[in-house]
């Protein structure tokens, strides 16, 4: 499907940027974006398939190539946590790699052209959409922040008891008086409420941009041969500055995550 002659501009981005979505059960408010599951559950599969490969065969001797890359993934990791969560990393530090690999998986797929999976893998399969960025789809940056969002409460509950976080909701920032529970409870209902918002909506925010920037390059370089050759450059030019967008989304994503669980195990 070539920009510009089978379909406009607008309808070429439209395309690229349409869900291939299904209804869940008689169609009425719940649907499923097929493509944005698929592509996630492969993506964790291939991602952790390897790295259950490599600690599978690792030595202790001197590491190999692919060994001394998880090692160095897992310390980068785990350095991190250390600086933040100061108890017990046991599960911690598993959350904190497992976010970080399966983002970074997420984020690179921005880096195959969308032309190439119309091409090569929809159209002969007889497929019309398929968006291949999990996490340009709100719905993935959502569940993901709602999950650590989940465990920020279960940890709170867990540490403090059900008491104590109840506590902590209406006597905590302003004090304990009666007069100031509904202001202090507000706070918090404020500040719980922001979190998932704010930590799905940035990953989301620059991962859909940089898609629609590729479409637009896309679409530039299918205008003339003088668009082709600045279309081409400009792609380069992105896609090694987007290299940083994908690693550095990522790390802040991983990084909110360890400090929302960590803030679960503090006492005000």
């Amino acid at each position: 499907m070539e920009p510009g002659t089978e379909l406009t501009p607008t309808e070429y981005i439209t395309h690229h940027l349409t869900f291939l979505t299904k209804p869940i059960g008689d169609g009425g408010f719940w649907s499923i974006n097929v493509d944005t599951v698929v592509t996630a559950v492969l993506l964790g599969f291939v991602g952790f398939g390897f790295l259950w490969w490599v600690v599978r065969g690792a030595t202790s001797g001197v590491p190999g190539k692919r060994q001394a890359f998880v090692e160095l993934c897992v310390d980068f990791v785990d350095e991190q946590v250390k600086g933040i969560f100061h108890g017990d990393r046991k599960f911690v530090a598993p959350l904190a790699l497992t976010v970080f690999v399966w983002v970074v998986l997420m984020n690179a797929m921005d880096f195959i052209p969308a032309d190439l999976i119309d091409k090569g893998v929809v159209s002969p399969v007889g497929g019309h959409f398929w968006r291949a960025v999990p996490t340009a789809d709100v719905n993935t940056t959502f569940a993901l922040a709602l999950s650590v969002w989940t465990l920020m409460i279960f940890y709170s509950i867990k540490v403090k008891g059900l008491g104590g976080w109840i506590h902590e909701l209406f006597c905590t920032p302003f004090g304990s008086n009666p007069l100031l529970w509904v202001f202090n409870f507000l706070f918090n209902l404020v500040e719980y409420l922001s979190k998932p918002l704010s930590h799905s909506l940035r990953l989301y925010g620059n991962m859909y941009a940089g898609e629609i920037i590729f479409l637009l390059l896309a679409l530039w370089a299918a205008t003339s041969w003088a668009g082709a050759i600045f279309g081409v450059v400009l792609t380069v030019g992105w896609e090694i500055f987007h290299v940083l967008i994908v690693l550095l989304q990522a790390y802040i994503f991983m990084m909110l995550t360890i400090v929302y669980v960590s803030m679960a195990h503090e006492s005000h």
